[in-house]
């Protein structure tokens, strides 16, 4: 534990290191930023145990957004945690106090064999038990303060920490992913996550920028761990390929299998990033370590696409 901050592997994927949630402390209280599936549950608590702290110690978990790799767990969490409240933002706080519509998007998507492998069902929130997070509201941890921010771009339904105490976010999945593995000499790599359903270019970049607005020392994301040090590098770099591929699912609209299409230029676009970066084998190894995430932006930057074609056929007809 350093600065009261643990970095807690959900075990979610096929691979250590994959999907984050946090461990804060100060005073003997705690709190729990993203938490993971149900299946992650028992790693959480095992952090607590590992922490030295009863489950009563636990005052808040936060949830950054709704999706299930991040807060799948927070119905069940809940349940082993007597004095903790759970934090979101209020666009996500209605689908984890029912998550029905989750379970049911979900089953779709996966099928029902792989939805229970994967994310192992939803426990519901208890209602009076959810504070649905304002922009700019304070919590106070053990007398640390740390302040939500409303951080759309990946998700509507986003949101951000601030903890000055160590002068880092918790940055969810709207400061991209960055695994530890394209590290180069302690210099991190990261790309955008757009992944359906509500991809915004515009909102995305603004919340990146307001995140690199206060100079953060480290910025804690989901997938994985902690970018320290070069993060206003890596945040314009976020931006960059933000645009970048804009410009390729705009150029690749009307492709006979768009799908494909996107995702060889996705795949182009990051191996000739890494290359740069001074990553490895990049051919080789970015297909291989990022092939769920080049899937989830094409599906992303595709419905993207179709929504600006829908805002302007309404404004023709309009």
């Amino acid at each position: 534990m350093s600065g009261g901050i643990t970095v807690v592997d959900t075990g979610f994927g096929d691979r250590p290191a994959f999907c984050a949630a946090y461990l804060l402390v100060e005073s003997g209280r705690a709190a729990f930023i993203d938490c993971g599936t149900l299946h992650s549950v028992p790693n959480m608590l095992a952090a607590l145990d590992a922490a030295g702290l009863p489950r009563k110690a636990v005052d808040y978990v936060i949830a950054s957004h709704v999706h299930l790799d991040h807060a799948g767990g927070a119905g069940a969490l809940l349940r082993e945690l007597p004095a903790a409240q759970l934090v979101v933002h209020p666009r996500g706080a209605p689908h984890l106090v029912d998550p029905e519509k989750l379970i049911a998007s979900a089953r779709q998507v996966y099928g029902d064999a792989l939805f229970e492998q994967a994310y192992g069902g939803l426990v519901p929130a208890p209602v009076e038990r959810v504070i649905e997070a304002a922009d700019g509201q304070v919590l106070d941890l053990g007398g640390r303060p740390l302040l939500l921010a409303h951080t759309p771009g990946h998700a509507l339904h986003h949101l951000s920490v601030w903890d000055e105490r160590s002068r880092a976010w918790f940055t969810g999945d709207v400061f991209g992913i960055s695994y530890r593995e394209f590290d180069v000499g302690g210099r991190p790599f990261a790309i955008p996550t757009t992944s359906p359903v509500q991809f915004d270019p515009v909102q995305m970049k603004d919340s990146i920028r307001r995140l690199l607005a206060v100079q953060p020392d480290t910025c804690y994301v989901t997938h994985f761990g902690g970018i320290r040090g070069d993060v206003q590098r890596v945040g314009l770099r976020l931006i960059e390929q933000v645009d970048a591929m804009v410009a390729l699912a705009q150029f690749l609209a009307d492709a006979p299998d768009r799908h494909e299409a996107l995702k060889q230029a996705l795949t182009k676009l990051y191996v000739d990033r890494a290359r740069i970066h001074g990553v490895a084998e990049p051919e080789r190894r970015v297909p291989e370590l990022l092939a769920m995430d080049i899937e989830l932006n094409a599906q992303g930057l595709a419905v993207w696409l179709e929504r600006e074609r829908k805002k302007a056929r309404e404004a023709e007809a309009g």
